[in-house]
């Protein structure tokens, strides 16, 4: 995995760079400041010295003298005062800083202790959700191995707690060796040709090919299969092949169209859909505008977040498109979760996907 949340003294992690919870003038502070210049010597506080002051969501570099590393980035956080002077923004900045300077520096490992949740007060459940969401955003797009490290044995347990409601949800959905029963095929015969005969899961214009991908958990299951023309031709009589896709599309557009109206008159803009979708402004217009375009099931799924959709709303905004939110689906069943509880997140979502090794949701 790209972060690893682990239990460990962080003056003892071997890795190219600490992050130290620096004071933003050169002295040494309490807590982990206090440890890392204790383990790393008198040098540490020389060099930081020389640096002078750090701002507020600042990090600066110094070599890491004692310690098992080549680099400490000392790292400003925020006092929390009440939440309304900017604290979850300044930590995200501090996370950010210094993880734009790893990469600067090309480490390939670095270790977090939990910023700000020390003797600066931030409340310790907000501090590592934003550490959290911070790191995984930013493994989604630098190869780099991050190290949250936890000493504080009450806030360990809640990193370890943040997905236990999600295992339970997984583990009693997901049940593999009942898929055939949720897609329910058999066998059957119609004249001189076998066929199949549905008796539950598969949403009626979807073909046989596509079913049993889906049950057996084929990955070609994501993208719709359009129906033979015999198929179409028994399941909208009158209407050819073209026309039947062509009314798949209008079907999913007039849905989506509604859903973001709804949005729009509670106070949502085009663009906070997308974003909270974390889809980009391209696809969101083509999705809108584009003549026989249908997007993917997961592009799908996001836009669901990005809606703020519940579960039955998501559900038939899929069947507009041809596809299904299926218990036989890790990846959608840690997806209703979170819209179940209500989390419309892309980025947490992800973290969550991230922890069973899924594939993640697209961050455009």
């Amino acid at each position: 995995m790209p972060y690893e949340v682990v239990r460990n003294d962080i003056t003892r992690m071997e890795v190219d760079a600490i992050v130290n919870t620096a004071n933003p003038r050169p002295v040494i502070g309490s807590g982990t400041d206090h440890a890392i210049h204790k383990a790393a010597g008198p040098e540490l506080l020389e060099a930081r010295r020389k640096i002078g002051d750090i701002a507020v969501g600042q990090s600066v570099a110094t070599p890491a003298y004692g310690l098992r590393a080549r680099y400490v980035l000392h790292t400003v956080s925020p006092v929390w005062k009440d939440g309304e002077h900017n604290e979850e923004e300044l930590l995200r900045k501090a996370y950010n800083a210094a993880l734009a300077l790893a990469v600067k520096l090309k480490c390939k490992t670095v270790a977090f202790p939990l910023l700000s949740a020390g003797s600066y007060g931030f409340p310790r459940d907000e501090a590592l959700l934003i550490a959290v969401r911070a790191i995984s955003e930013f493994t989604l797009h630098h190869r780099i191995q991050i190290y949250l490290v936890i000493f504080n044995a009450e806030a360990f347990s809640l990193a370890g707690g943040m997905f236990s409601g999600l295992k339970s949800f997984v583990d009693d959905h997901y049940v593999e060796e009942h898929t055939r029963e949720e897609y329910g095929f058999r066998r059957g015969r119609r004249g001189p040709e076998e066929t199949y005969e549905y008796q539950t899961g598969c949403l009626p214009r979807e073909s046989a090919a596509r079913c049993e991908s889906i049950a057996l958990g084929n990955a070609a299951a994501s993208a719709p299969m359009p129906p033979t023309a015999g198929e179409a031709a028994a399941l909208f009589p009158g209407m050819s092949l073209e026309e039947m896709m062509q009314q798949e599309v209008s079907d999913f557009r007039a849905y989506f169209g509604q859903l973001l109206q709804l949005r729009n008159a509670l106070g949502d803009k085009d663009s906070d859909v997308y974003h909270r979708a974390s889809v980009s402004r391209q696809v969101f217009n083509k999705i809108l505008n584009k003549k026989g375009y249908l997007p993917s099931k997961t592009t799908i799924l996001q836009l669901a977040i990005g809606l703020k959709l519940d579960v039955d709303e998501t559900k038939l905004l899929l069947e507009k498109a041809g596809y299904a939110l299926s218990p036989s689906s890790k990846v959608d069943m840690v997806v209703r979760y979170y819209i179940e509880n209500k989390t419309y997140n892309v980025q947490f979502i992800n973290i969550a996907l991230d922890q069973y090794h899924l594939p993640l949701l697209s961050i455009n």
